[in-house]
């Protein structure tokens, strides 16, 4: 496997964006779930939900792609 910096920097890149997408998703559910009429605690655990399959999946899809180089 390279571990040269620039692929050491790109991997953190990557899993800085991946974090920042999940984070959003989350958001996005939760908030969505709020005006659709759930309360507070119901609309934190769908987003967390949203948040941790956002995650999961593009976690595993990275993961893939870095080891099919």
């Amino acid at each position: 496997m390279n571990t040269s910096s620039t692929h050491l920097m790109l991997l953190v890149l990557l899993l800085a964006v991946v974090a920042l997408f999940c984070t959003l998703v989350g958001a996005a559910a939760g908030l969505l779930a709020r005006i659709d009429g759930a309360t507070y605690a119901t609309a934190l655990l769908r987003g967390a939900l949203a948040f941790a399959g956002s995650a999961t999946l593009s976690l595993a899809v990275l993961t893939f792609v870095l080891t099919a180089q």
